[in-house]
């Protein structure tokens, strides 16, 4: 029979020399038919048996030598004797294991459980002399000690007889673990890994970048090698539970016994899990001979041998990470305090410790420079080896392995050793050719594997149930209290031999010191341990659910960053996962004693549970245990759930993995449906783990990083690549890689035509190798990107590869830098379809031809790259592909090599840039180069900077241009012809800074440009950052003509002075292209620029035809100079060197100050400069008298037009041309101005034709400087505005005003608000006598001010209209207000806003109305807006009072008199938002009252309106009676009430005899069928009316028919508004047949009623025929392009208003409509926001010259479109209001934009609402706004600006809002 296959036994055994520790126990009394005896001839059959048993229950003793001498029977005795002996638990077991696995009779199995089988008392059958026996043995154990002092040779002779002792004791109990049959043991794969950087063992984390070594596979001699003598020699075997780290201790142990290890004179073999029974303190002698073996005689002797010979001394501690001490530091003379100075060299200096352990963060015991070999399990080579071992027939071991190769889940799990022999063991037992062969399919997943192992190796081939069940009780036991040995008494007799018989159990003897010994049990291996209790948990119904998940935990197991023991539950949660299969099921129910129903709920939970944690997406070592547990179970839905929730880029660093943990891994992966990236970086792989993805199609990238992966691994990695079919990028950087590694990389990847991308860097590659691989390259037909970086490429071969990179036709981009080094390839469509071969570095010509229809990029930086180099490289490249660019930066090309490259540029056709920068270039060198690209008609842009070391040349992309250049090029090298070929070329910069040029440079460079000038004229010249000075700008200015026809020169940085200036300034004069002179002297900027944005425009001004300079006069120019000291003898030069500057002239100054005599000289010179049109002084400080002097300037300067000046920092001239008018606009804003200076400012702005505006705010005036500037003002030719906001002026100054409004004819309008605002602005008319407007808010006038205001304005003539808002007037100072003002003969509109009147009600703001002086014509109340509307009429006419007496005795309800007599003239009543419902409140009562008794009584009313009010029912009857007597009525307005049917229908009986009605509104007012037939019953008598306002009235397609027939007899109706209603289409077409008949029909308004083509089309047939229409709106309906086409076919000339919003709105209907506006020049309003106009809206672009107001919101524009459309808005010089909000423009949209503010004279508002506007298109906008606009406000609410720029740029420019308010544009859905 075969020992456990669970694993080797471990044990201590005990030597033959040491006797046994007897039990006591009484001799047995037995006869020839005793039930002793009956058991010996039982067992007799059964000898082998007995034998196994003795083998278990007592290990290590060895009854073999004794057999011989008896007789089988007498053996038999011998052997049941000393089992009795072992005590009553092991007797009992062994009854057990006797009635359960023997055929034994039935009275026998009774009598032996009745009689042993129980814990009662059972009879003592031994003999009585077995006692003595057993003291005898135990005394001679107990010889006397050896003489004290011994000789050194004999001394030598004890240790050498122990040391014999140490081999004997190793030989008796190797081989345990392994068949009879023979198997020979199989090592797994040992790898080193040495780190070079310390490690903190603490922390478990690595103290810098590990740096690790891939060694060759380690024998057992290279554990043990070492460096020093005396030094601690430490190894750590790491490795996963069940790689045999257990077997390769005892195989160790065997080797030295054999001889192997003969280095070793002593060797100890030591476990922890049963070092930790130790408990009591313990030396190293102690442990060496008390716990393992004791010398004969003399340890003393034998201690001090092995001290002295200590490097020969071996230890093995097997399990460290069992080890129960876990504490940083071990407790003292502990067993791990023992190992732990035995690692360190404290105690036995120089021995070897050689510790096994699972990975995980180790004691602090163990030394940081300890070796480390990983043990990384079985490859294949090694599973073949094992499975022919395992199998002694040739026909078993090939059955066998194509069992194995058939299946790739049992393949890969026989990659660990422990379950490989589990795997061969239930092969043994199933294969057909086996003697106990089954032939049934072994189990698909681990579990199942443990499952099938149990029960092939029971001996009836089933298991107890209940036994089974109280086993997995005692695991789970263990594993919660970190046990995993037991003793007797943990487990009872019936489990006991449960587990022997079903090999669950091992047994070994303990030795717990000196002549002690205990026996201990284990489960055969922990992971059996860890399974039974897994069974336990699913199959015990005492375990709830919740417990059970509870149990289901990730742990994650990071390399040296967790706890230093790691649990002993590692696989507990892959087990219960396992058990959750459905292949479970039969199994769990049978030992579980439940149904199916029952186990199916158990597994349902821990897979709901497993569905969780795959949701939170887990990472590393968690993520590999969960795919553990997800493939064990075998459910489909839950692998793909944990498939897709894997991130697409899944990354492992730093942690060991296994080649079964990426099996795992790739199994889960096949469930997924989208590609998944896999990142390995500094990971522990198994060199043949690569082979475990095989055939995995989902993975897209595979990268592998880690100085330990080698030969071994790319030649692994090599095997699986072919098979990875979507693969398209790979990476494996940072190894060992050498020429074989490679060779097989490009075997290999000839067979992946579809990577993309290879990464190689960091391999430490040599030339040869980086060869090879270009090899492959033309077998990858879609590679984009091959990286070699950091490795070892000398010039030679990287000037093969710019071959390769020339002649290969995929190649894009070569890059090279030092170690960086990457291809990129363009792969095309025929590269990736046809048959590829290796390259040949000698191509045809037909190759080369092809190679010309690509474009190569060589970016060759720090090679090294010499003269000769250059020669060679410009060789391989004259006949290659265009070059994109070409960058041989930073080599040591020095100037012949930089010459000889900018001589080869015509022939290499570059596109893009050549970079020679940091190539050691001179002054010299510079020149060269210079001459060199004279002749390249494709180069742009040449730079060079020799301080920073730059030389790069730009060329032109246009493909056109190359090829014209290249053949000018080949044109000049044949015939040498200094003729230049004029070719159509971009523009030509050369740009040459930082280069030293001083003024004695500046005539050799000249006469170097001058000869390039001759051969391609040159457009950009930048010599900035160079040290020309004074001089070089004279000289150069003297020799810039002959450079011709520049667009820009920089002299920038050149340490020149204003004298430099000057010079400079006379160009402009001289030079015809000098258009702009621009000087900065804070950032020492000069620049020269042309207005010619190119060479092609100049050269057209200057046809031959022309005579030079014509056309030169109107080219504006611009000089401008910042940041200079400006003195009168300067500026009086730099006038004259103006001078004689053609024109139009804007010069631009600013300095810290400016002094009066400056200024004063300045402006004197103004008369000289005729040209000049804009002088601006900008950050300049000026005294307090320039105000004074600014305002003499119209006798200087009569041709100014526009004088501003801000806060003595900002002054700005504008002057107007010949045929511009002669008014002028002055601006003194923030200059101080006080009363002082008002009388002087006054005489000379008197000397003005034209004051067209004068603002003076932001000064300090106050109230006497207003009276000042009154007293003065009919001096001053005002004819447009004057602002006097922000001067402190007061009630009092706004009452002297009114009082001197008599004498100021010319005054129309006055404004003021004395609150927040602060504005004070009066508007002028040219009329002598202009009705007046007054506005006052805020003035907070007290009771003795209403006087004098009712008294100012009686005497105001033409006053017209008065606006009184917040003025705190209280309701008795209003009454005293209206009863004083009076008015000559006319009318007057009086406007009140007071808080109070919210709160007033309707009948005491009637009262108030009493107390007015004239007639009333006009009442309007709002409660909501706080406002009294009040039209009077004077002089008052008083009405007959017999006429008031007889109204008044016709009603019942009293009127005030003297309302009546108010009121007598009043023709327009109108309420908005009043409430009259609650009859409860008194006031609202007598309001409703007073109302209805007063409407009978209007017989001039004309006009009545009660809009969005809220009126009872019974007042509402009142209303409408009242309403009844109002015959005169023209006007009716009761829309927006809350009014129910009923209200309805008593409001539309009033209409009847209303046949002088006009206007009728009666909007949102739902108007049913009922309320629809009385309408049109009395609209049918109106033929008068002219308005109809039906908005939002639920008006249907039904309703629209009655409406329509009413509405034949209206042929006066000039507005009909339905929008807002449910027409649709039916409706449409009714409207449609009656439209021709309307022929004053003016406005008519359909928007949102759910209108389609259908209905648009008969509307826009019926709608041409309204010849008078001026307002159309359609908006909101689906009309789509035809209706559009209809319409444009005939709208009216006169048409005004264009309403198509949210239209469906295409290009072919925007064509057509842009094509009929062309016809209507009144356009004042269009909108078509919520069109998709992008493609379309250039149709649009027209000029529409009395167009107000433009709504393009939601149109999808972007800045494309837009700027047609901007260009545009200038060709509507009346536009007002542009809206372009929830658009896409951008920050290109706002610069052509604000380049056409300034031009936008009467725009007021632009909304940009939530587009791509950034801080810098606000910027923009501000600069735009800064030049002069009447913008109020551009709106940039929901722009990607931030919040600190927006706050700073609104600081700036408060016109630009940032924020959100109801007032402006709403979201597209909301309008």
């Amino acid at each position: 029979m075969r020992p456990s296959p669970w694993g080797p036994e471990s044990i201590y055994h005990e030597p033959e020399s040491q006797s046994w520790l007897p039990m006591d126990a009484t001799g047995l009394q037995l006869d020839s038919g005793s039930l002793w005896d009956q058991l010996v001839q039982l067992l007799c059959k059964n000898p082998e048996w007995l034998s196994t048993k003795v083998k278990f229950f007592l290990p290590n003793t060895d009854l073999g030598s004794r057999s011989e001498a008896l007789d089988p029977m007498q053996y038999i005795i011998l052997q049941l004797q000393h089992l009795w002996k072992q005590g009553l638990a092991t007797w009992q077991s062994l009854i057990q294991c006797v009635c359960m696995e023997l055929e034994v009779p039935l009275d026998l199995e009774v009598l032996l459980l009745s009689t042993w089988g129980h814990e009662e008392d059972t009879p003592n059958l031994l003999k009585a002399d077995e006692e003595k026996q057993s003291d005898e043995q135990r005394s001679s154990s107990t010889k006397s000690s050896p003489q004290q002092k011994h000789c050194r040779r004999q001394q030598q002779e004890l240790a050498q007889k122990y040391l014999q002792l140490l081999k004997t004791f190793a030989q008796q109990h190797c081989g345990s673990g392994f068949p009879d049959s023979g198997q020979a043991y199989i090592p797994p794969i040992l790898k080193w890994s040495r780190t070079t950087t310390l490690l903190d063992t603490q922390k478990g984390t690595n103290m810098g970048h590990p740096k690790t070594e891939d060694g060759a596979d380690v024998s057992f001699e290279d554990l043990f090698n070492c460096r020093t003598h005396k030094a601690p020699r430490m190894t750590m075997l790491l490795g996963k539970a069940g790689m045999g780290k257990t077997t390769l201790a005892h195989q160790l142990r065997q080797k030295w016994a054999e001889g192997q290890l003969d280095h070793f004179q002593a060797l100890f073999l030591f476990e922890f899990r049963q070092l930790n029974l130790i408990t009591h303190s313990l030396t190293l002698r102690q442990l060496l001979f008390d716990l393992y073996l004791s010398p004969e005689s003399e340890p003393d002797a034998v201690f001090q041998y092995l001290l002295q010979n200590a490097s020969e001394v071996l230890f093995i501690f097997d399990g460290l990470d069992e080890a129960l001490e876990t504490e940083t530091s071990p407790c003292p003379n502990s067993a791990l305090s023992l190992f732990s100075d035995l690692c360190r060299g404290n105690q036995l200096p120089g021995c070897c410790v050689v510790a096994t352990s699972r990975p995980g963060k180790l004691p602090t015991c163990v030394p940081t420079e300890a070796a480390r070999v990983h043990m990384w399990g079985f490859d294949g080579p090694r599973v073949v080896e094992y499975v022919s071992r395992f199998f002694s027939e040739q026909s078993l071991q090939e059955a066998a392995l194509a069992e194995l190769q058939a299946d790739r889940q049992l393949w890969n799990m026989c990659s660990v050793p422990a379950l490989c022999l589990a795997i061969c063991l239930c092969l043994h037992h199933m294969l057909p050719g086996s003697p106990t062969g089954q032939g049934a399919a072994l189990p698909p997943t681990m579990t199942q594997l443990y499952m099938q192992l149990m029960l092939t190796l029971s001996p009836h081939r089933t298991l107890q149930d209940t036994l089974l069940l109280r086993l997995g009780e005692v695991a789970l036991r263990g594993l919660e209290t970190q046990k995993v040995i037991f003793y007797i008494e943990d487990i009872a007799p019936p489990l006991m031999a449960f587990g022997a018989t079903h090999h669950l159990l091992t047994s070994f003897r303990i030795r717990a010191g000196r002549g002690h010994w205990v026996t201990g049990y284990a489960f055969t291996h922990l992971s059996l341990q860890e399974f039974l209790a897994a069974l336990h948990l699913v199959a015990n119904p005492s375990v709830d659910n919740s417990t059970l998940i509870r149990r289901i935990t990730l742990n994650s197991h990071w390399l040296l960053r967790t706890k230093a023991k790691p649990g002993l539950s590692d696989h507990l949660p892959i087990f219960l996962a396992g058990l959750a299969s459905c292949a479970c099921r039969p199994f769990l129910s049978h030992v579980a004693r439940k149904d199916e129903a029952w186990v199916a709920d158990r597994q349902t939970a821990i897979v709901q549970l497993l569905k969780k944690m795959a949701a939170r997406r887990c990472t590393g070592p968690k993520l590999v245990e969960l795919c553990y547990c997800v493939a064990e179970t075998q459910v489909p839905e839950l692998a793909q759930l944990t498939a897709q929730r894997l991130p697409d880029q899944l990354a492992f660093h730093n942690f060991p993995l296994t080649y079964m943990d990426l099996a795992t891994l790739a199994s889960i992966l096949e469930y997924r449906t989208v590609p998944i990236h896999l990142e390995f970086e500094g990971c522990l792989l198994e060199p043949h783990c690569p082979e475990a993805l095989t055939g995995c199609r989902q993975i897209e990238n595979l990268s592998f990083k880690s100085r330990k992966y080698g030969d071994a691994f790319a030649e692994a990695l090599s095997k699986s690549l072919p098979t990875l079919g979507n693969l398209r990028k790979l990476g494996l950087t940072g190894s060992k890689i050498t020429s074989q590694g490679i060779s097989h990389l490009v075997k290999a990847l000839s067979h992946c035509p579809q990577l993309k991308e290879i990464s190689l860097n960091d391999n430490q590659l040599k030339d040869q190798e980086v060869l090879d691989l270009m090899e492959g390259l033309p077998h990858l037909p879609s590679l984009q990107k091959l990286d070699l970086s950091c490795n070892s490429v000398s010039v030679a071969t990287l000037l093969r590869l710019v071959q390769v990179a020339v002649t290969c036709p995929t190649v894009r981009t070569l890059e090279v830098r030092e170690t960086d080094f990457t291809f990129h390839f363009s792969p095309s469509v025929e590269a990736a379809t046809e048959p590829q071969r290796a390259p040949d570095l000698l191509e045809s010509v037909s190759q080369k031809e092809e190679t010309r229809s690509r474009s190569l990029t060589l970016r060759l930086q720090k090679c090294q790259l010499r003269v000769r180099h250059a020669e060679m490289l410009t060789a391989l490249l004259q006949d290659g592909p265009p070059l994109e660019e070409l960058d041989l930066s930073e080599n040591q090309l020095e100037d012949e090599g930089c010459r000889l490259v900018a001589e080869a540029v015509p022939r290499l056709r570059i596109t893009r840039k050549l970079d020679l920068s940091d190539n050691q270039l001179s002054v010299s060198g510079l020149s060269y180069v210079l001459r060199a690209v004279s002749t390249c008609w494709a180069l742009m842009e040449l730079h060079i900077s020799l301080l920073y070391k730059i030389t790069v040349l730009t060329f032109t992309h246009e493909p056109e241009v190359q090829e014209e250049a290249c053949q000018s090029a080949i044109f000049l090298d044949k015939h040498m012809s200094s003729v230049p070929v004029e070719l159509p070329l971009g523009s030509w910069r050369i740009r040459l800074t930082h280069c030293g040029f001083q003024a004695k440079h500046v005539e050799p460079l000249c006469m170097v440009l001058q000869e390039s000038c001759c051969l391609r004229p040159l457009d950009h010249l930048d010599l900035s950052d160079n040290a020309l000075g004074d001089e070089g700008a004279v000289l150069l200015a003297q020799l810039l003509p002959g450079l011709g026809p520049l667009q820009s020169l920089d002299l920038s940085k050149n340490s020149m002075s204003l004298y430099a200036v000057l010079a400079l300034a006379g160009c402009m004069s001289s030079v015809q292209w000098i258009a702009h002179l621009d000087v900065s002297f804070s950032n020492q900027r000069f620049l020269l620029t042309s207005d010619t944005p190119g060479r092609l425009a100049l050269a057209g001004r200057l046809l031959p035809d022309s005579p030079a300079g014509a056309g030169a006069q109107c080219i504006p120019r611009s000089f401008r100079l910042r940041e200079c000291p400006l003195e009168p003898p300067s500026l009086s030069h730099l006038c004259e060197t103006l001078r004689e500057c053609p024109g139009p002239l804007e010069v631009h100054l600013s300095c810290k100050a400016l002094t009066h005599e400056s200024l004063k000289t300045l402006l004197h010179c103004l008369s000289r400069l005729p040209q000049l049109r804009l002088l601006q002084l900008s950050e300049t400080k000026l005294t307090p008298r320039s105000p004074l002097l600014l305002a003499d300037i119209s006798s200087l300067c009569p041709q100014l037009q526009k004088m501003e000046l801000r806060s003595l920092h900002h002054m700005t001239l504008h002057f107007k041309s010949g045929e511009e008018q002669d008014s002028v606009s002055c601006r003194f804003t923030g200059c101080g101005l006080s009363q002082e200076q008002v009388e002087p400012l006054c005489n000379k702005l008197g000397k003005f034709r034209d004051l067209w505006q004068l603002d003076l705010s932001e000064n300090l005036l106050g109230d006497d400087g207003l009276r000042c500037l009154l007293k003065c003002l009919q001096q001053i030719p005002i004819s447009g505005s004057l602002d006097l906001s922000h001067n402190n002026i007061s009630q009092e100054g706004v009452l002297h005003l009114l009082e001197m409004l008599p004498y100021c004819p010319s005054i129309q309008k006055v404004s003021v608000n004395l609150g927040s605002k602060q504005s004070f602005c009066i508007q002028f008319s040219k009329q002598e006598k202009a009705d007046k407007m007054l506005r006052l808010s805020e003035c907070n006038f007290q009771p003795e001010h209403v006087h004098q205001l009712a008294c100012c304005l009686s005497q105001a003539p033409q006053l017209v209209k008065l606006t009184l808002s917040q003025c705190f007037l209280d309701l008795q100072q209003l009454m005293v207000f209206l009863h004083l003002l009076r008015q000559p003969a006319g009318q007057c509109s009086l406007r009140v806003k007071e808080p109070w009147m919210s709160t007033a009600s309707v009948s005491t703001l009637l009262e108030v109305c009493t107390q007015a002086s004239g007639s009333i014509t006009s009442i309007s109340i709002s409660e909501t807006q706080q406002q009294l509307d009040v039209q009077l009429e004077f002089p008052r006419q008083e009405e007959n009072p017999d006429a008031v007496a007889s109204r008044f005795s016709h009603h019942d309800v009293e009127i005030h008199h003297s309302l009546l007599e108010t009121c007598a003239r009043l023709q327009q009543l109108s309420l908005s938002q009043v409430d009259l419902s609650d009859t409860s409140n008194t006031s609202n009562t007598s309001s409703l009252l007073l109302l209805c008794g007063l409407l009978p009584n209007l017989s001039k009313l004309k006009i009545f309106r009660l809009t969005s009010s809220c009126v009872s029912t019974k007042g509402l009857s009142h209303l409408a009676s009242g309403l009844s007597h109002c015959h005169h009525l023209e006007e009716l307005d009761l829309s927006n009430n809350q009014l129910n049917e009923a209200d309805i229908q008593m409001l539309l009986a009033a209409l009847e005899g209303k046949c002088r009605l006009q206007q009728l509104n009666l909007s949102h007012m739902p108007l049913d069928s009922p309320a629809v037939a009385t309408l049109i019953q009395g609209l049918s008598h109106m033929t008068l009316l002219q308005s109809l306002r039906l908005s939002g009235n639920h008006v249907d397609d039904i309703g629209c028919r009655h409406l329509s027939e009413a509405l034949r007899a209206a042929t006066m109706l000039e507005e009909l508004r339905l929008d807002y209603n449910q027409i649709r289409d039916a409706g449409a077409k009714h409207l449609a047949t009656i439209l021709p008949g309307l022929p004053q029909l003016k406005k008519i308004n359909l928007s949102a009623n759910g209108v389609g083509p259908a209905g648009g089309m008969l509307l826009a047939t019926s709608l041409t025929l309204c010849r008078h229409l001026e307002e159309l709106r359609l908006g909101h309906n689906a009309l789509g392009d035809p209706t559009v086409l209809q319409l444009a076919q005939g709208l009216p000339q006169q048409l005004r208003v264009l309403h198509l919003p949210s239209s469906s709105l295409g290009t072919e209907g925007m064509l057509s409509l842009g094509q009929a506006l062309d016809g209507c020049p009144r356009m004042e309003d269009i909108s078509l926001a919520e069109n998709s106009l992008a493609r379309s809206i250039q149709h649009l672009c027209k000029g529409f010259p009395q167009l107000l107001r433009l709504d393009l919101a939601s149109c999808k524009i972007d800045n494309e479109a837009a700027k047609h459309l901007i260009a545009s808005f200038p060709l509507c010089p009346a536009l007002e209001e542009i809206l372009l909000s929830w658009n896409f423009l951008g920050d290109e949209a706002t610069a052509e934009l604000a380049q056409i503010l300034p031009r936008m004279l009467r725009l007021q508002r632009i909304d940009l609402e939530w587009n791509k506007i950034t801080d810098r298109g606000a910027w923009l906008l501000a600069e735009g706004l800064a030049q002069g606009s009447s913008i109020q406000v551009i709106r940039l609410w929901k722009n990607p600006i931030p919040d600190d720029a927006a706050e700073r740029l609104q600081s700036q420019e408060p016109r630009l809002d940032f924020k959100f308010f109801d007032s402006q544009a709403q979201a597209p859905g909301e309008r």
